[in-house]
């Protein structure tokens, strides 16, 4: 796809949930599909590999949940793979300072690229696993938003996210369509990691079928020490 065709198809996209790029902005885009789409050839970085899909399942997906990180200054993406939805992010917002989160060193090095080539820096990388992470007395509870997309269940994925939230912070948990079971088998989770559900909103991306859910949990009292457990645990041993 040649940049013209892709500007035409990625603004088309992003004009329908209320975002407006610039031609700056498009151009990140634009490098960072490329990369994507080179590095992918030699690590698996996803599955979605046709331009069109990459724009709108990757995204424009991304992007929506733009409108709920306009107060922030600091959100971490945990368990970003090929760093999404933090690099769009990132592209749209160069005020805000975003951390991006993997396990996997070799899309570390992807992700480096893209920030390098891209002259992102408002990002940067940190090789962990989230549950070594969030024991870190430097990083814990000190971020305004954590962000995840397809990482785990939602019981799990509480466990990754909540230890990370400042007090008055928020999860921003995207979801596919099975989120009212997902939620329900999460709620004493939430509960105890210091969290409330304070919003589910569920979208379907532009001139599709996709549906998505967008979860939004508040951190309303600070997280028992013990949490997140030990690595490996909270994805065998979810909170019940």
């Amino acid at each position: 796809m040649d940049i013209k065709e892709f500007n035409n198809c990625l603004k088309d996209k992003t004009n329908k949930i209320d975002i407006n790029l610039n031609d700056d902005q498009v151009n990140s885009f634009y490098n960072y599909m490329n990369l994507l789409l080179d590095w992918n050839e030699k690590i698996n970085l996803t599955a979605i590999t046709d331009p069109e899909d990459i724009i709108l399942k990757h995204f424009v997906d991304s992007l929506t949940i733009n409108k709920y990180i306009k107060d922030a200054n600091s959100i971490i993406d945990v368990g970003t793979g090929a760093g999404f939805p933090g690099i769009p992010l990132a592209i749209l917002n160069d005020n805000i300072n975003i951390t991006l989160l993997d396990s996997l060193n070799k899309r570390i090095n992807f992700l480096n690229d893209v920030i390098e080539k891209n002259d992102l820096k408002n990002v940067k990388t940190i090789h962990s696993r989230v549950e070594d992470f969030g024991q870190n007395k430097n990083e814990r509870e000190k971020y305004d938003i954590a962000v995840s997309r397809a990482v785990a269940p939602l019981n799990v994925l509480v466990e990754y996210l909540l230890p990370l939230v400042k007090k008055g912070g928020y999860c921003l948990c995207m979801k596919g369509p099975a989120v009212s079971q997902e939620t329900e088998d999460a709620n004493k989770a939430i509960s105890m990691l210091g969290g409330e559900i304070c919003r589910k909103e569920k979208i379907f991306l532009p001139d599709s079928d996709n549906e998505r859910n967008i979860l939004i949990i508040k951190k309303v009292k600070e997280t028992p020490n013990k949490y997140p457990r030990k690595a490996g645990i909270p994805a065998k041993e979810p909170i019940k």
